[in-house]
């Protein structure tokens, strides 16, 4: 269980800088905004329903196996889940109790997930279904106008086939629209149903890399938190929001073509999310093969 990695300090400080110089294009204009008392219906989610706070995201940590040296290793002690050696700091590979349930559930979530076949035929429906026969001023982002009226978005959630199987996007559909769903998805369901192809499997990703806290490398926060942000601008590009005042094009899921557009983007970001969902994978393993052994040896 010993760091197999050593980094001197200007080695780790080289990789502090480029990873909190990453974050800030996300977590400065947030924090401006929060600042400012300013909603931005396509970022926020990033930092509200993702619960990380953007301090927290641009911190760097160098996750299992890493020991760190120099005179500036000290402050990473003021953090929970570091010991102090010897030779240096490095985060402790041992999960508490909690974190370990916690990590044993994600690891069959993620091995679930990554065993089946992508499902591409959804077309984005699920932001469709939450405004659903909703008055205009009850739905989540009221502020904006929808694109085709609340007429017009309710004829698209008719005709089409709604395919979601993820829980957490069906939590939020209307009363009148869970019904028009093919699956009833459930928390108890998701190993189940989570699939690579949809998108909030894909942005979900990021979620569980922080929830591992020091035991996630800052490098594959990143990587899943910019695949969630990227993600998140097709799911609402393809929303009925009129997006346009805020740079956004339409990605139209009610036309044909529109639907083959989400579909070829969904294609890419599951091929884009299949290399972090295994490198979370191995993480995982590692790290209960590691407090299992650390466990027997207490």
């Amino acid at each position: 269980m010993s760091p197999d990695t050593v980094l001197t300090e200007p080695e780790w400080r080289a990789r502090e800088e480029a990873h909190t110089t990453r974050m800030r294009p996300w977590t400065e204009p947030r924090q401006e905004r929060r600042s400012r008392g300013e909603k931005h219906p396509v970022l926020d989610f990033l930092f509200t329903y993702y619960s990380l706070p953007p301090s927290q995201l641009e911190r760097w940590q160098p996750g299992p196996g890493v020991l760190l040296t120099g005179e500036g290793i000290r402050r990473f002690l003021d953090r929970t889940g570091y010991v102090e050696t010897a030779d240096g700091v490095h985060a402790d590979p041992v999960l508490p109790p909690k974190r370990a349930r916690m990590a044993r559930y994600v690891l069959s979530l993620l091995e679930a997930t990554a065993s089946r076949p992508p499902r591409l035929n959804c077309f984005g429906l699920h932001e469709w279904a939450m405004v659903y026969r909703h008055p205009p001023d009850q739905v989540r982002h009221a502020q904006l106008p929808l694109r085709l009226g609340s007429g017009g978005t309710d004829d698209v959630v008719q005709s089409l086939d709604i395919r979601c199987g993820h829980y957490d996007a069906f939590r939020f559909f209307t009363e009148q629209a869970r019904p028009l769903n093919t699956l009833q998805p459930t928390r108890e369901t998701q190993r189940d149903l989570d699939q690579p192809g949809c998108l909030h499997v894909g942005m979900d990703l990021y979620k569980w890399a922080y929830k591992l806290g020091p035991l996630v490398p800052s490098e594959l926060l990143g990587d899943c938190f910019e695949l969630a942000a990227d993600v998140r601008v097709l799911d609402m590009r393809a929303s009925p929001y009129d997006l346009s005042d805020l740079g956004y094009s339409p990605v139209r899921i009610e036309t044909a073509a529109g639907r083959a557009e989400y579909a070829r983007q969904q294609a890419a970001f599951t091929r884009r999310a299949a290399p972090l969902r295994e490198r979370l994978i191995a993480l995982y393993r590692e790290l209960l093969a590691t407090t299992e052994v650390g466990s027997e040896s207490h």
